[in-house]
């Protein structure tokens, strides 16, 4: 565990701004004060499969706007994510899982509770 935290304290000295918190899938990188570097970058490529023709600023912006963020902070998650691409993509695609799990169990509930026709 002291390995954990001497690597989670060099990264948030080479990334001010950048806190580390528990949560019931481990440990992440999150912006302090704010969301998660994942939601902040999954939001960003949402907004770039969304808008494809927006140049890096706005980009910036519309991402910021998104989720209430300031540019300067949405530029901390992006040069976090620039660092530490593989584990960031890794968060993300482990919350779509989770995401599509749960909404494959709240669908099979739905079916199990639709009241059904009685046949005559």
């Amino acid at each position: 565990m002291t390995n954990v935290f001497v690597d989670e304290a060099l990264r948030a000295e080479e990334h001010p701004g950048i806190v580390f918190r528990p949560g019931p899938t481990g440990r992440r990188a999150g912006l302090a004060g704010g969301p998660d570097v994942w939601e902040v970058i999954d939001t960003l490529h949402a907004t770039r499969s969304d808008e494809p023709e927006l140049a890096e600023d706005a980009l910036v912006g519309a991402t910021a706007e998104a989720l209430g963020l300031a540019r300067r902070t949405v530029w901390v998650a992006v040069r976090y994510y620039a660092a530490y691409r593989d584990e960031v993509d890794e968060r993300i695609a482990a919350n779509r899982e989770a995401a599509d799990e749960a909404e494959a169990a709240w669908l099979a509930e739905r079916e199990l509770l639709q009241p059904r026709s009685r046949a005559s």
